[in-house]
C-alpha cells in the first residue's frame, strides 16, 4: 500500500532501493505518527473538515494504536510502504471510511517532520536526562575525592599539581557547554511544521496555532517553504550537539584508559568490569572504555555525514534526506549506551591514595617554589630561574604544600556554582510542558 500510487505498480528493483530501511526506521516513529494525527484530526474537526462523529472515532481507534505501539504490538506489513500508510491503514480497516479522511490538509512531507521534530524532542530529553544523571554523580566524585591529589599534564609531561576533585569536575562543567548546544537543538526541534504540506501549504484553511499548541510546540515553523527546508538542517543542528557531549565522553575514556594502565595507576575498576586476555592472565583491559572511545569518534563524525547528505541540495523535499534517518537514529542509541556505561563504570572506580608521594612526581612543585619566591619579593624571572637551576643540580625536594585558592582552583572548584548552572539550564528545556500537552492529547 502506498499513499501516492494510483494505477501503475512500480518496478519491484527501484520500489526496493527507494524504500531502503525505510520501513525498519519509521517503528522509530510510529508513536509519533500517531500523536501528530491525533493533534491533526482535531484540528481537521475544528475547521469543518472532518463531524464529531468520525472524530471520536478516528481519535478513539488512534488511541489504541498509540497503545499497541507502548506494549510493542505494532509492526508494519509487508507491501506496506511506511508508518504512515500503516497507521492509515488500521484505521481504515477498523473504522471504515473515516479512516480515510485522516490525511486531508497535510502530505507525507509534512507528517514526516513533525513526526521527526516529536521524535528529536523525545531523544533530547533523553539524552539530557543521561547527562545530568552523569553531571550529579561527576559532582559527588568531586566532592568525596576533592582532597586527593595527581599529577596534571601538559604535552603529555608531569606539569603542575591537580586533583581528582578537578578531573572529575572538569568533565561536570564540560556537560554543561554540552547541555547549552542540546538546548539550542531543542528549540529548533520544538517548532510545529505541520500544516506546511509538500512545501507550499495548503489550500484548507489549517490552523497550525492550533496544533502547534495540542502538540506542545513553543511555536511555528511559518513559512511553509522553510519548514521544509529545516529537514537536515534540524539534524545537522542536533548532531552537533550529540557531537559535542560525545567529544565530552571521548576525552573522559581516554584518561581513563590512560590511569588505568600500570605506569600511572591512578584509577582502578572492579575485575568484574573489565576484560581479560586469552594468553596473559595478568591483564585487566579497559575495554568498556575504549569502545566508549571507539564509538565517541564515530558520534564526532555524524554531523559532517549529515552535512554531506544535504549540502547542495535546493529548496524543497528530496528523498536524499531519507536517508538521514539511517544514519542519525543508530546514533542516538549508541550515543545513549555510551552514557550508560561512563555512569556504570564511574560508580565503582576506585582512587589510589598519596600518588604523589612517588618521588617521580617532585618536579610537580616547581611552579609552586617559584611563586613562593615571587611572593617573598624575588622578581618571577629571577625565581623562575633559580628553581630551574635547583632542578638541574639536584637540589629540589619538591616537599611543598598546595595553596591554590582563586575560583575553579585546586582548593576552591566553586562546586555549588557549578551545579547551580546546570539547574539553570536543565531548567529552561521546561519538559514538563511538552509532557502535560502529550498526556492530554491522548488520555
Amino acid at each position: 500500500m502506498k499513499l501516492w500510487q494510483k494505477e501503475t505498480s512500480t518496478n519491484k528493483q527501484v520500489e526496493t532501493f527507494t524504500v531502503g530501511q525505510d520501513r525498519e526506521m519509521d517503528l522509530f516513529l510510529a508513536e509519533f505518527d500517531v500523536l501528530g494525527s491525533l493533534a491533526h484530526t482535531q484540528m481537521l474537526e475544528s475547521i469543518g473538515l472532518l463531524d464529531k462523529i468520525d472524530l471520536t472515532a478516528i481519535q478513539k481507534e488512534l488511541k489504541n494504536i498509540y497503545q499497541e505501539i507502548q506494549e510493542g504490538k505494532f509492526t508494519i506489513e509487508d507491501g506496506i510502504e511506511d508508518v504512515h500508510s500503516q497507521v492509515e491503514m488500521l484505521l481504515t480497516q477498523r473504522i471504515g471510511e473515516a479512516g480515510k479522511k485522516i490525511h486531508s490538509g497535510r502530505s507525507r512531507n509534512d507528517q514526516v517532520l513533525v513526526d521527526l521534530k516529536l521524535f528529536f524532542r523525545s531523544q533530547i530529553q533523553e539524552m539530557v536526562i543521561s547527562v545530568d544523571e552523569l553531571f550529579t554523580l561527576l559532582f559527588q566524585l568531586a566532592e568525596e575525592h576533592k582532597n586527593k591529589l595527581m599529577p596534571g599534564y601538559t604535552h603529555l609531561q608531569i606539569a603542575m599539581p591537580s586533583s581528582f576533585g578537578l578531573w572529575f569536575g572538569a568533565y561536570a562543567e564540560s556537560l554543561i557547554d554540552d547541555l547549552e548546544l542540546l538546548l539550542a537543538s531543542y528549540k529548533i526541534c520544538n517548532k510545529n511544521p505541520l500544516g506546511s504540506a509538500a512545501g507550499y501549504g495548503s489550500s484548507f484553511p489549517l490552523n497550525r496555532t492550533m496544533t502547534t499548541n495540542l502538540l506542545g510546540f513553543d511555536n511555528l515553523n511559518y513559512n511553509v517553504v522553510y519548514a521544509q527546508m529545516g529537514r537536515g538542517k534540524t539534524e545537522r543542528i542536533l548532531s552537533q550537539a550529540m557531537s559535542s557531549v560525545a567529544a565530552t565522553l571521548n576525552k573522559m575514556a581516554m584518561d581513563a584508559c590512560l590511569f588505568m594502565n600500570q605506569n600511572f595507576g591512578f584509577i582502578s575498576f572492579p575485575d568484574e568490569l573489565t576484560t581479560g586476555s586469552s594468553i596473559m592472565p595478568h591483564k585487566k583491559n579497559p575495554d568498556v572504555w575504549e569502545l566508549i572511545r571507539g564509538r565517541t569518534n564515530q558520534l564526532q563524525a555524524l554531523p559532517n555525514q549529515i552535512m554531506m547528505l544535504t549540502t547542495n541540495l535546493p529548496s524543497g523535499y528530496h528523498r536524499d534526506m531519507q536517508l538521514q534517518k539511517e544514519t542519525l537514529f543508530p546514533a542516538f542509541q549508541s550515543l545513549m549506551a555510551c552514557l550508560d556505561m561512563t555512569i556504570l563504570m564511574l560508580k565503582n572506580i576506585k582512587i589510589k591514595d598519596k600518588i604523589l608521594d612517588d618521588p617521580k612526581y617532585k618536579h610537580l612543585f616547581s611552579v609552586e617554589e617559584v611563586n613562593k619566591l615571587v611572593l617573598a619579593g624575588t622578581p618571577f624571572r629571577e625565581a623562575y630561574k633559580k628553581v630551574g637551576m635547583d632542578i638541574e643540580a639536584g637540589n629540589f625536594d619538591g616537599n611543598y604544600e598546595i595553596n591554590h585558592t582563586h575560583e575553579g582552583s585546586i582548593g576552591n572548584l566553586n562546586l555549588k556554582e557549578v551545579n547551580k548552572m546546570m539547574e539553570v539550564i536543565i531548567g529552561q528545556f521546561n519538559f514538563e510542558k511538552v509532557e502535560k500537552a502529550l498526556r492530554n492529547l491522548v488520555e
